[in-house]
């Protein structure tokens, strides 16, 4: 791959009570372990950062696959739910499940919208095979 924009951040401290940052400010975040895994919960957390990224990629990959459709997506949006627990070798892993609206268009039409997205999204193709992925449409 011939990378064509490349993020950099650094996260400093202790790990998940720590800090994390981009090389150009525009992210600057104190971390801090939520309280369902014993933390503060003062501070985000890589689950929060992580599920920020994936929704906002996916909305933009199907925006794209909308474009090229020809579809309106009118005020359409993506939630991602990002879930941590543990696998079967002692460690973590993650799910994820993103949530797509897309008012104005069929169940159907919309459902395939959200599916070739998750063919397009980076994000998507990052984690294929790794972590599963539930890609819904809703109403609200």
């Amino acid at each position: 791959m011939n990378a064509i924009y490349t993020a950099e951040a650094i996260a400093t401290g202790a790990g998940r009570n720590g800090r994390t940052r981009t090389d150009d400010g525009q992210v600057d975040f104190a971390l801090a372990a939520p309280k369902a895994l014993g933390g503060s919960g003062e501070g985000t957390n890589p689950e929060q950062l992580f599920a920020a990224g994936y929704a906002a990629c996916f909305h933009s990959a199907l925006q794209l696959v909308a474009r090229e459709a020809k579809a309106d997506l009118g005020d359409s949006s993506v939630g991602a739910k990002v879930g941590l627990g543990r696998n079967d070798n002692g460690g973590f892993s993650l799910q994820v499940t993103l949530e797509v609206v897309v008012p104005g268009l069929s169940q159907d039409e919309a459902q395939a919208l959200a599916d070739k997205a998750h063919q397009v999204c980076p994000y998507s193709n990052a984690v294929q095979g790794n972590i599963d992925v539930s890609v819904m449409v809703s109403d609200d």
